[in-house]
């Protein structure tokens, strides 16, 4: 019962966020400078090239392709198509998305890769700068991903994180205070060295846009803001749904999966210079139930799939007793 417990708990939570600590302006730490180029990718050229999927409309789109990156526990199927990929087909916008391995359950080191190679492959067919969307954990591997290979943050016009890992999950400390979790677990809490090489040297980069939106009704990400980031207002917008609806109640799960809010302020951002703008939101998305492409008569059995598929799949996650190591490209002697 305590691990099924602990399972139900990690899968709600699965990339709640704690306070963020900025690495002093210029200081790299034990870590890699932010301007070192990239490794070569260690996964398998076959198995990047499967993982990804576009629209045909992603080919040589004049308009700013998503790559949608999924949570923990569950694939772009499971996470998405339910939700963000019938509302993007809807408006006609194109987009891609990313299969990570092992449904996220791994090592975040070796996802990311995967989002390095989605991220060159969006760009590459599309001719655009390409805007990146993640949830939870989602939302964080990015974020790795444009740290330790600089080639990719001229290829991101944008980034959005729906309530992302940006700092650690104290859920993940709590759940995991001496190790013995899934590679994942340890990684996200807030002391792992996995969150300290993520923000080391600078939280957000020139040339991208970054929106984090959160929701103070999130039940594991506490207190709030802690999934905010730090860089220029022109460029950095922290958002809370209840900054734009005072009313909305969506918890962690409904900001990634069916928030209309979370939706507005998305698209706002993927089709302006700069991050979402709440001033830009028309009062009548605060009198919304579900994002565009929820099909309300199947949401709840949409929802429960969702659930299940991520509950099974972290429930068999293999078990570590320690954080996985930092590959040797994340330090500063390798």
């Amino acid at each position: 019962m305590k691990r099924l417990l602990v399972v139900l708990a990690t899968v709600l939570l699965a990339f709640a966020t704690s306070p963020a600590v900025a690495a002093p302006a210029n200081s790299t730490g034990p870590y890699t400078p932010s301007n070192r180029p990239g490794p070569p990718l260690s996964v398998p050229a076959a198995d990047l090239r499967a993982a990804v999927t576009c629209t045909p409309s992603a080919y040589g789109s004049d308009r700013e392709v998503a790559l949608l990156v999924p949570g923990t526990g569950v694939g772009p199927s499971e996470a998405y198509s339910w939700n963000w990929l019938a509302a993007l087909d809807q408006a006609d916008h194109p987009y891609c998305t990313v299969a990570l391995p092992d449904g996220s359950v791994g090592d975040v080191q070796e996802s990311a890769e995967y989002v390095v190679h989605a991220i060159r492959y969006a760009y590459r067919i599309s001719h655009h700068r390409i805007a990146v969307i993640g949830a939870s954990q989602g939302g964080v591997t990015p974020r790795f991903a444009l740290r330790f290979w600089p080639d990719t943050r001229t290829m991101v016009a944008d980034y959005v994180g729906l309530a992302a890992v940006n700092h650690g999950s104290s859920q993940n400390d709590i759940l995991y205070p001496e190790g013995n979790g899934p590679a994942f677990g340890l990684q996200l809490r807030t002391t792992s060295r996995f969150i300290e090489a993520t923000n080391s040297e600078r939280e957000t980069f020139p040339g991208i846009s970054y929106t984090s939106l959160s929701t103070t009704h999130d039940q594991f990400v506490t207190p709030d803001g802690t999934t905010d980031l730090r860089g220029p207002a022109s460029r950095v917008a922290n958002i809370s749904l209840q900054d734009v609806c005072p009313d909305n109640r969506s918890d962690h799960i409904g900001i990634g999966t069916s928030d209309p809010v979370a939706y507005a302020l998305t698209i706002n951002a993927l089709t302006h210079d700069g991050p979402a703008d709440p001033a830009a939101i028309p009062s009548s998305v605060c009198d919304r139930t579900f994002m565009p492409g929820i099909d309300p008569r199947t949401f709840a059995s949409d929802l429960a799939a969702f659930t299940e598929t991520a509950t099974a799949t972290i429930a068999g996650a293999p078990i570590h007793r320690v954080e996985p190591a930092l590959k040797p490209y994340v330090l500063a002697r390798r």
